[in-house]
C-alpha cells in the first residue's frame, strides 16, 4: 500500500492513522478475550504497523506529517470500554514516542481527539446503553465535518506549536484556532 501510494503519487506526506474500533462494549468479567485482542490489534498494533511502513521513507524525504486518531477515553476510563480505553490510551503514548525519536527530523506529530462525532460507532455506542456515552443524544454529536477541519489544520503549519501534543476538539482554544469556536 505505502509503495502504491508512493508510485502513484510522488510520495507520502501525511498519514492518518484513523482505523479503529469500539467493539468489545462489555464489562471486563464477561468481554471475550478474542475480541478484546482484536481491538488492540486495531486500534494500536494497527497503527504501529502503518507507522512502521510509512516513517522511513518520510525520514528519508526529510519530514512528514503523522496524525493518530485518539480520544479522550485514551485518558479516562469508561465501562465496557476496557479494550477501547486501554487501545487508545496506548496509541496515545506511540505518538509521544514517534515525537521523541524523530525530533528534529522533519516529522510532525500529533494525536487528536475528535470528540462525539456522528459515525457508525457512535449508532453501536448507543445501541449498547453501556455507560454516559451511550446517552448521548445524536443530535448533541459533532458532525463529521468538524473533525476533517481539525484534522486539516494539524497538516499545515500554523499547527506546527501543537507538535508532539494530542489536540482536541472538546478543547475550545483548539476549536477557535479552527474557525469553530
Amino acid at each position: 500500500m505505502v509503495a502504491a501510494t508512493r508510485a502513484r503519487f510522488g510520495g507520502l506526506d501525511i498519514l492518518v492513522n484513523n482505523a479503529g474500533v469500539i467493539e468489545p462494549i462489555a464489562e471486563i468479567a464477561s468481554s471475550d478475550p478474542a475480541a478484546w485482542a482484536r481491538n488492540i490489534q486495531i486500534n494500536l498494533i494497527g497503527a504501529y504497523n502503518v507507522v512502521r511502513a510509512v516513517l522511513p521513507g518520510m525520514l528519508a524525504g526529510g519530514g512528514g506529517t503523522i496524525i493518530d486518531i485518539s480520544s479522550g477515553a485514551a485518558y479516562r476510563p469508561l465501562e465496557g470500554w476496557s479494550a477501547y480505553c486501554s487501545g487508545k490510551a496506548g496509541l496515545a503514548m506511540f505518538t509521544n514516542a514517534i515525537a521523541l525519536e524523530t525530533a528534529g527530523r522533519g516529522i510532525r506529530v500529533f494525536g487528536f481527539s475528535p470528540g462525539t462525532i456522528d459515525t457508525e460507532m457512535q449508532v453501536k455506542i448507543r445501541a449498547s446503553g453501556m455507560n454516559v456515552i451511550s446517552k448521548i443524544p445524536r443530535g448533541d454529536l459533532l458532525p463529521v465535518a468538524h473533525a476533517v477541519r481539525g484534522l486539516v489544520y494539524l497538516c499545515t503549519p500554523a499547527a506546527d506549536d501543537l507538535h508532539g501534543s494530542d489536540a482536541s476538539m472538546r478543547d475550545d482554544a483548539f476549536r477557535a484556532r479552527i474557525g469553530l469556536g
